[in-house]
């Protein structure tokens, strides 16, 4: 289909001479009978259309047989008048540009109002009439989609006007899409005429043409346009290339079509014979479509290492045109069936159509001789929105006539506003600088296709080609972006850098602050925006301390990180991030280690003269695994006693069977009142004290060591406090190791040392040891690291086997623990200190809610129920 200036569609009569010869009535000639219609027009009260109207007319009257003739000659008079005088560059009158724009976008089948708001587009910014003269005269709706195309002033706004045009033609077309498709026609007109215009501003025009109104052609379907812009634009910055693609699409046009055209003909047989009504046609490739076939001919050498000459197959393709949706794949089994089709080469456009509306089947089958054909297979209705786009669906605000045919229940167009108009909209208001808005605008229109995917909850997301994990959460809603964590693509967890495909089953995963604890709302029912957050940290008895009165937490998210700028393809993401940084300017984290401020520090260790200082290595890791560790290891002495407070014991532990004996605390299972211990002599009649059922005092029972009863001394404390070890696995991310610190130091807890393993799967393991200055202290630790962004699972290693994943689930409300040895007490390290508002999570390794998507364990079942 190609669309002339001033002239209708190829093999269409352009007045009622070219139609044939008509048989005359009575005796009349065509002279007489010119006069007596003219006489009959006139004595029915409507004005005779001008001559200059006559062709537009009849393409008008082809697509609107019962259109409006006397509206559009008003509009024409009124034109003609307002540009009296004025000349085009090329010299013609001005009247010509907005006549031959009109007739563009009468041959893609526009409606009265939109071809009479065409005329009058070029009124308002270039003659002295206003948009009220224009409203009083043809109403409001043409005036708005007048002032839509009307170019804003340079002397107004300077460098940025051509930036706000764009922006303002934007604004207007989300909610009216006739303005993007008159400034299109007018676009085209302009390129038809550009050789007219100084060699650099042909050069300016053609790029703004190729970033910013082909890729809006091609979004708004209009295929026809698009592909004209595309060689004009193709011609126009690459000459040479152009003219060697025409070079051979003239050569091609000369000769006998040996393959396309037979084909055809064979396949309208084969056809009709199995009851299929279609219509089968060669549709020829236009310049730039050829030369994009070359390049891939140029990229993929043949066997002797040079480039492939074109093929008669790459200079078109077959369109099967059918009249119902259940045809098009009755004309895909008959071409599957009688001919081999490619694999990976068949697409259904029908089923999931283009983000521009666009619905085709798409094959390619190999011949006898080995020659392969491309096929398009679509119906009549799909054929007209396929080259004319939104065009073809008419203006949503007039109801369907009387004598058009219904829509197809299967037809899947959306004569709504499109999706990708609707986010761009949206991202537009948050970039106030014209610089800023072109580039964005720029970058957002360069990719040439869209992907769909879909969320765990089954929310589908419209992304552009290319999009990332980042992109998709930034979709559904900025404080779900900002409060990602991480992401899981078709089950597997990914990195949020992972590049979505198209049919991506995707969830992102949250950190769960300000939002009701676990995945689930205040209902029970899942979140709408389709991301999962990970388990809260309330407890039992209701919310945390941290907490509103309406049960969400009110910590303030973690925030992006600059990296997520490299992997932002959409500009809504990238907006979004780059003000959350600039809001957010980064601060050095403070990090407090060793004893808490309450306390004296321990004195220095000295390094002998000469002797290089020696890094501290872990003893509980092999040497291949890097570990970062602050403080000393467990192999060096303790840090010399703080000084215990006056009247209260400095032995923590005592033991019936041997009073008075020195008690060390073992620092493999760290136990911490009222975790139930055992006792196990050592060297110089000390008593090593474990966790009950610490693997290391299971040895050393086994080694032939007694079990010593021995119990906590009210009101006994260690030197310097109690140690714990305390470990948390977490999501990997910027940060990560500044807020675990930082949230371990807010609860008034001292650092003794810390180690963070290698990530493995996007999974990091940070290992706290610390000292509590009263054993209640444990549990606030656990609650503030569990409330960090990323922290999936916080426990004390070295737990007793055969208690799940090493972690025990929270004890009911009532007392904190039962004691070691009661038959009632749940299995694993039941035994942990615990308090109302602390409540344990199973971890990774009992699927936990943020990445299950289900509820939580039940407080008295483990992780496999």
């Amino acid at each position: 289909m190609t669309i002339e200036a001033g002239q209708p569609l190829a093999g269409q009569p352009t007045s009622a001479r070219q139609a044939g010869p008509r048989r005359p009535l009575g005796g009349l000639g065509r002279a007489a009978l010119g006069r007596a219609g003219r006489a009959a027009l006139l004595a029915t009260g409507r004005p005779p259309v001008p001559d200059a109207l006559e062709p537009l007319v009849q393409a008008h009257r082809r697509h609107h047989p019962q259109a409006d003739l006397g509206l559009l000659g008003r509009a024409y008079r009124l034109a003609e008048e307002s540009h009296r005088g004025q000349k085009r560059k090329s010299g013609e009158p001005y009247i010509t540009h907005p006549l031959a724009v009109t007739m563009i976008l009468a041959q893609l089948g526009a409606g009265t109002t939109t071809l009479v708001a065409s005329l009058l587009h070029d009124t308002v910014e270039d003659t002295e009439l206003t948009l009220d003269q224009v409203a009083e005269g043809f109403g409001p709706e043409v005036a708005y989609l007048v002032d839509g195309v009307t170019k804003l002033e340079k002397v107004d706004f300077g460098a940025a006007a051509e930036a706000e045009t764009f922006r303002k033609m934007l604004v207007a077309t989300g909610d009216d899409v006739r303005v993007m498709v008159i400034k299109l026609a007018d676009r085209l007109h302009n390129m038809r005429t550009i050789r007219h215009m100084k060699p650099a501003s042909q050069v300016r025009i053609a790029k703004v043409t190729r970033d910013v109104l082909i890729p809006l052609a091609e979004r708004l379907g209009i295929q026809v346009l698009k592909a004209e812009l595309e060689d004009i634009v193709f011609a126009t910055l690459h000459p040479e290339e152009h003219a060697r693609s025409r070079a051979l699409l003239a050569r091609h046009e000369d000769g006998p079509d040996t393959l396309l055209a037979p084909f055809a003909d064979v396949l309208g047989r084969q056809l009709a014979e199995a009851g299929v009504a279609a219509e089968v046609t060669v549709r020829p490739r236009h310049c730039v479509s050829l030369h994009r076939v070359l390049l891939k001919r140029d990229a993929a050498p043949g066997r002797d290492g040079r480039p492939q000459e074109p093929q008669p197959a790459d200079f078109g393709r077959l369109l099967v045109v059918v009249e119902e949706n259940a045809d098009c794949y009755a004309v895909l089994g008959e071409l599957h069936t009688c001919w081999t089709p490619l694999p990976g080469e068949f697409k259904d456009f029908v089923a999931a159509p283009k983000f521009n509306l666009y619905q085709s089947l798409h094959t390619a089958v190999a011949l006898a001789g080995g020659e392969v054909v491309e096929v398009l297979v679509r119906t009549r209705r799909m054929h007209a929105i396929a080259e004319t786009g939104v065009v073809a669906l008419g203006d949503p605000r007039q109801p369907a006539r009387g004598g058009e045919q219904a829509p197809d229940e299967l037809d899947r167009t959306d004569p709504a506003r499109p999706g990708w108009l609707s986010r761009l909209l949206e991202w537009q208001q948050e970039t106030p600088d014209p610089d800023a808005f072109w580039s964005a605008l720029t970058a957002d229109l360069a990719g040439d296709r869209e992907i769909t995917a879909v969320t765990e909850l089954g929310e589908t997301l419209q992304l552009r080609a290319g999009a990332t994990c980042v992109d998709a959460a930034y979709l559904l809603g900025e404080e779900t972006g900002h409060r990602c964590i991480g992401a899981r693509v078709n089950g597997r967890l990914v990195a949020l850098s992972t590049v979505l495909q198209d049919g991506d089953r995707v969830a992102i995963l949250t950190d769960g602050s300000d939002v009701p604890d676990g995945p689930h709302g205040p209902d029970g029912s899942d979140r709408s925006d389709g991301s999962e957050g990970s388990e809260g940290t309330d407890g039992p008895d209701g919310p945390g301390p941290s907490a509103d009165p309406a049960g969400r937490r009110r910590s303030e998210p973690s925030g992006p990180a600059p990296e997520w700028l490299a992997h932002a393809r959409t500009p809504a993401a990238r907006i979004a991030i780059e003000r959350w940084l600039a809001d957010h300017p980064p601060r050095r984290p403070v990090v407090r280690t060793g004893p808490s401020p309450s306390q004296p520090a321990p004195p220095a260790h000295p390094v002998a003269p000469g002797r290089p200082a020696v890094p501290v290595t872990s003893a509980d890791h092999p040497p291949r695994r890097p570990v970062v560790r602050t403080g000393p290891s467990p192999s060096q002495p303790a840090p010399p006693a703080h000084p215990v407070a006056p009247g209260r014991p400095a032995v923590p532990v005592t033991s019936a069977e041997r009073p008075g004996a020195p008690v060390r605390l073992a620092r493999c299972c760290t136990p911490v009142p009222p975790d139930g211990i055992v006792g196990y002599p050592i060297r110089g009649g000390a008593i090593a004290v474990h966790r009950a059922g610490c693997p290391a005092g299971e040895r050393m029972r086994a080694d032939g060591r007694g079990a010593l009863e021995v119990d906590w001394r009210p009101g006994g404390a260690p030197p310097g406090g109690y140690r714990a070890t305390l470990r948390a696995e977490a999501l990997n991310r910027p940060r990560l190791l500044a807020d675990l610190t930082a949230a371990i130091s807010g609860e008034g807890v001292g650092i003794v040392s810390a180690e963070v393993e290698p990530p493995q799967e996007l999974r990091v393991r940070h290992t706290y040891t610390v000292e509590l200055p009263d054993p209640a202290a444990l549990a606030q630790v656990l609650r503030a690291m569990l409330r960090v962004s990323g922290v999936y699972d916080v426990e004390r290693p070295h737990a007793p086997p055969g208690g799940g994943p090493g972690r025990a689930p929270a004890a009911p409300p009532g007392p904190a623990v039962r004691p070691a040895g009661d038959p009632a007490a749940p299995e694993g390290n039941a035994d942990d200190p615990s308090a109302p508002g602390v409540r344990t999570s199973w971890g990774i390794h009992g699927r936990t809610a943020a990445f299950s998507g289900q509820r939580s364990p039940s407080p008295n079942r483990g992780p496999e129920g």
